[in-house]
């Protein structure tokens, strides 16, 4: 299972990179300003959090592997039809319906790690995950000039799409919501399975007694790590290019390498947040953010300040891949709150967390056409993510979810 679903993370991600990478292309070949372009790259972050509850509510319901294959088709589709967009706003509904559709993708995949994955190796699992996404990211720009310089911006994008209908035959051929129904399954597996794992009580498994200050501090948290992270999915191809003077061909691989940092920090982040809550309990286990976050915000506010572009990649690759510690431990907490209803926690926090990165793209659209720089979309990233730090500080994931609705 969890080769599968780290092969969807990586498509994922390639389909969402894409368009960054080849933003410079359809800029020309469409004439998009800025800010045009940066509503493109909202528009599919905007759509994604209007659907993300919904999606995830539809997994926790009729279970995750009807509704992934659904999203995949529906994704693959759209972004596949992005190649045939002809204008500015033709390129706006493609992207906004392939947020649509790709909506509740990673709740529905965590939601199915609560029914295969022990509760101890939560966190890892997510780590790996995610960890496809930073990988996915990463090799979607080299892998997108190459395309382009073959095919075309146009059928590069037929080509992505085919690779999550691929995906879809071998999810629908081996997954099953229950383990229990999983004929490669046996008795001692099952109970490896289930390790650890509590029965919740009818008032525990209502999605309303999730609603709490707790539940709204991790959403704020996630806030701020996904508004810091839509600026290397987005404008950093662009940023390397026209801020730092690399070649169309040095900004795919500098991009790259960025991500690959993001993805050594999440898949760290996901065994260092099992070992800690293993060794010292869940407060402390699901804290890394305290420290991680703050420190990315001032590794990115020295970014802003140099010119160099190896010290700028160097400090990019730290910022993220140190922002990225925090995804295991964040997944992870809305396992510890949410239960079987951890669809729905995961959906409501990457709700809010897809908001700022919708809210990201656009501020920096907008600041950089206004000052003609990019020091000043920087030195607001750093102070969202040192806030973010702020707000794990005050999460506590050991008290009952129902008790958190009281205080």
């Amino acid at each position: 299972m969890l080769r599968l679903t780290l092969a969807l993370s990586i498509i994922t991600y390639f389909d969402r990179v894409a368009i960054s990478s080849a933003s410079p292309a359809i800029r020309a070949a469409l004439h998009l300003t800025p800010i045009q372009i940066g509503w493109v790259f909202s528009a599919f972050t905007f759509a994604y959090a209007a659907f993300e509850i919904p999606s995830g509510w539809l997994g926790d319901v009729i279970g995750p592997r009807k509704v992934i294959a659904r999203i995949v088709l529906w994704w693959s589709a759209f972004t596949a039809l992005t190649g045939t967009a002809w204008n500015f706003a033709s390129l706006l509904v493609m992207r906004f319906l392939f947020g649509v559709g790709e909506a509740g993708a990673f709740p529905n995949m965590s939601r199915s790690f609560s029914s295969w994955i022990p509760a101890d190796e939560r966190g890892a699992a997510h780590g790996l995950i995610i960890m496809g996404t930073r990988a996915g990211g990463a090799l979607t720009p080299p892998l997108m000039v190459a395309l382009m310089a073959w095919l075309g911006w146009r059928a590069s994008f037929f080509v992505l799409g085919a690779l999550g209908a691929i995906w879809c035959v071998f999810w629908l051929k081996w997954f099953r919501d229950d383990p229990a129904d999983h004929p490669s399954v046996n008795a001692a597996e099952l109970a490896e399975i289930n390790r650890g794992r509590a029965t919740p009580s009818v008032a525990e498994s209502d999605w309303r007694q999730l609603l709490s200050v707790r539940l709204l501090l991790i959403c704020l948290m996630y806030f701020c790590c996904v508004y810091g992270l839509s600026f290397y999915l987005t404008w950093l191809p662009l940023f390397l290019r026209d801020g730092r003077g690399f070649t169309a061909q040095q900004a795919g691989l500098g991009s790259g390498v960025v991500l690959l940092g993001g993805a050594i920090g999440t898949w760290i982040g996901g065994r260092l947040t099992d070992a800690l809550v293993r060794r010292h309990g869940l407060r402390i286990g699901r804290s890394i953010g305290v420290v991680a976050l703050p420190l990315s915000g001032l590794l990115l506010l020295a970014t802003a300040i140099t010119d160099n572009p190896i010290t700028t990649i160097a400090l990019l690759t730290l910022t993220l891949g140190t922002a990225d510690l925090v995804m295991g431990p964040a997944w992870s907490l809305c396992h510890d709150i949410g239960g079987t209803r951890a669809g729905v926690v995961t959906a409501a926090m990457n709700t809010c967390g897809n908001i700022g990165g919708a809210i990201s793209p656009l501020v920096v659209g907008y600041s950089v056409q206004l000052w003609h720089s990019w020091t000043m979309p920087f030195y607001i990233t750093g102070a969202v993510y040192i806030i973010g730090g702020v707000l794990t500080l005050a999460i506590n994931p050991d008290r009952k979810a129902r008790q958190a609705l009281v205080r």
